[in-house]
């Protein structure tokens, strides 16, 4: 199994920067696509990017494009998400997942999820 353990949440201003990292563990060879979806109170699960490990290949959300990159560091096992441009309504839990199906912007297509940071735009 994978196991994922995500930090750098916390609190920024409007139009502020901030870096999410995710460590995965365990036999991350199975791994194909890597993700990151968040959550706020009251709303559905929504996704956010991926990157296809092995291939680099990106996708993202409409509501993050052109402000959040998601990239990996192959030698740490570790995937991270640059916030910059911060909105309010980027405020919720992130959750970064691994898993080997295609749907790589579905969140039931993911295995593994780590438990979550919180970030915290404020206006």
């Amino acid at each position: 199994q994978v196991q994922l353990v995500e930090s750098g949440g916390g609190l920024v201003q409007a139009g502020g920067s901030l870096r999410l990292s995710c460590a995965a563990s365990g036999r991350t060879f199975s791994v194909v696509y890597m993700a990151w979806f968040r959550q706020a109170p009251g709303k559905e699960r929504e996704f956010v990017a991926a990157i296809r490990w092995s291939a680099g290949n990106t996708y993202y959300a409409d509501s993050v494009k052109g402000r959040f990159t998601i990239s990996t560091d192959n030698a740490k096992n570790t995937v991270y998400l640059q916030m910059n441009s911060l909105k309010p309504e980027d405020t919720a839990v992130y959750y970064c997942a691994a898993g080997s199906l295609i749907q790589a912007t579905v969140a039931s297509a993911y295995g593994y999820w780590g438990q979550g940071t919180q970030v915290t735009v404020s206006s």
